[in-house]
């Protein structure tokens, strides 16, 4: 499924789109907003984000979302395609001052009816855990600012934690937190842990233990979103400079690199068996990598803008066994590799320190069978993206709650075409190699490219990371960045215009499409056979 939005001109918005699975239609009594449902004016404003959770009540009721509109946080029952939204009956709301949310992640492991984590990044770099159903602020990280003054782009539990929070900032650094700890009174000192290309891991040098609990340096200029693996054990990295790399999270190497086409990558998403993940940014394009063959192995083509989303449907992806010889290491192997989360945290450092750097590869024994999907992922904004600005926010107030409220090993491989991942290929190819070039089809994408101010600073001091030696015009054409006739491409199957402002979500659930624009509106289109009938 392909997703384009942006620009304000005025093509048909379309309510509906057929794929092979059926009609996929959008419900307007299902639309979240706020509860004016007035558009909001987002020039200026962070993305819009939505989270969702679960909270395994027996009422078979229990989905909640959190969605961000610019100085507001809004915390909802999620009735989904059952019944219409009631945007008067918000279970929290907050309004911040001097600060924006700019995203968020719920605690799956720890949701109840009476009680849910919700950690919510800021434009001034806080991060502040609260429980909106009780409608308490628990804790406030980074408050003075004194561990980062940059605006936070990602944060998200650490897969089978309760306690671990990873945090990316766009000054390029990431750091690990424990909701337990405190962050300290002054600046923290590192040492550094493990450096290597473009990357380096530092633990924080206290007597006693400390906020943040690691700090990783990735990349130049802004890191733009992570994503941990299915299995929790890998993840992946895009930033501002263009490139995708991805760390073993326990061990802290690096398993592999990819460079974009053009521009920074804005996001990125794992395949449902986390064999492959799909990247997009300010080059228009879907870039499909091979986790296993550390290599491009497919691009989509055919937005107009940059792409601001990417998610697999794991309802259409196919999960069948496959063979455990395709898979490198033994079972010991895979034990030694048990989840960081899962340990206790004081144990972290000295746990990181003694990992030694041999190959491995998820725990997966599953495939993606893309032939049966809609197809592969993407969503698309508009033609800008907003740089905040240079001014510094005053400190994000403690309680804001309303009264109801390494370098690739492609390049050890043969080329992109070998017979080792011709079968990966061919589950993407929606236009061979051979057509193409038959078709001359070599300069499709000398088209207007959507060209913007990309940061490559970073006022972090303390960065001991050795500068990329790869020339980034000399990387195309290599494995890091083959060209476009390199590499087979992917052509949309549906391609409907949805929303006037730039799409910020695209989110798969079991009996629909959630979808969200920068006006504010979090839209819920009802799959094949699961839409029920409103009254007008």
């Amino acid at each position: 499924m392909a997703t384009e939005g942006g620009g304000k001109e005025m093509n048909e918005i379309k309510t509906q789109f057929t794929t092979r699975e059926g009609l996929y239609k959008l419900l307007p009594h299902s639309e979240y907003s706020r509860p004016n449902r007035v558009p909001f004016n987002s020039q200026g404003s962070n993305p819009v984000r939505v989270s969702f959770v679960n909270l395994n009540d027996q009422s078979g009721n229990g989905d909640r979302l959190c969605f961000n509109v610019g100085r507001e946080l809004y915390f909802y029952i999620y009735k989904g395609v059952r019944k219409a939204a009631d945007l008067s009956k918000p279970i929290d709301k907050r309004i911040y001052k001097g600060t924006q949310p700019t995203c968020h992640d719920f605690n799956h492991l720890t949701a109840t009816a009476e009680s849910v984590s919700l950690l919510v990044g800021f434009s001034a770099g806080q991060v502040q855990l609260i429980d909106p159903i009780k409608k308490e602020t628990s804790k406030l990280f980074n408050e003075e600012r004194l561990i980062d003054k940059s605006r936070v782009t990602c944060v998200k539990w650490v897969p089978g934690s309760e306690s671990l929070f990873l945090v990316a900032h766009s000054s390029g650094n990431m750091y690990l937190y424990n909701v337990e700890h405190t962050c300290g009174t002054t600046a923290p000192h590192y040492q550094l842990l493990k450096q290597g290309e473009s990357f380096a891991v530092h633990t924080c040098k206290s007597k006693s233990t400390r906020n943040p609990l690691l700090k990783w340096t990735v990349g130049e200029g802004a890191l733009n979103e992570f994503a941990f693996s299915p299995d929790g054990k890998f993840l992946a990295c895009v930033s501002q400079d263009g490139f995708l790399r991805v760390f073993s999270f326990d061990s802290v190497e690096l398993h592999g690199t990819m460079k974009s086409y053009f521009g920074g990558l804005l996001c990125v998403c794992w395949s449902p068996d986390g064999k492959y993940i799909v990247t997009g940014g300010e080059d228009d394009l879907v870039t499909v990598w091979s986790f296993v063959d550390c290599r491009v192995i497919a691009r989509g083509h055919g937005h107009k803008s940059w792409v601001s989303v990417v998610a697999f449907d794991p309802y259409t992806t196919s999960v069948e066994e496959s063979d455990p010889m395709e898979f490198s290491g033994s079972d010991e192997d895979f034990q030694d590799l048990l989840h960081f989360g899962r340990d206790r945290a004081n144990s972290t450092q000295s746990r990181l320190s003694k990992r030694n750097s041999t190959d491995s590869r998820p725990v997966t024994r599953t495939h993606t069978n893309v032939m049966n999907a809609t197809s592969p992922p993407a969503g698309s904004n508009g033609n800008s993206v907003t740089t905040p600005g240079n001014s510094v926010p005053p400190p994000l107030p403690r309680s804001n709650s309303l009264p109801h409220s390494a370098v690739s090993n492609a390049g050890s491989k043969s080329s992109v075409m070998d017979g080792a991942i011709a079968s990966g290929v061919s589950k993407f190819a929606t236009l061979s190699l051979h057509d193409r070039k038959e078709r001359h089809h070599e300069k499709d994408h000398k088209r207007n490219h959507s060209m913007g101010h990309i940061s490559s600073k970073s006022s972090d001091k303390l960065n001991l990371v050795t500068k990329t030696k790869t020339d980034p015009a000399k990387t195309l054409g290599t494995p890091l960045c083959p060209r476009m006739e390199d590499v087979p491409l992917l052509e949309p199957l549906i391609c409907k215009k949805i929303a006037h402002e730039r799409l910020t979500v695209l989110i798969f659930l079991e009996d629909c499409i959630v979808t969200a624009c920068q006006e504010g509106f979090i839209c819920t289109w009802g799959r094949p056979g699961k839409v029920v009938s409103f009254n007008p």
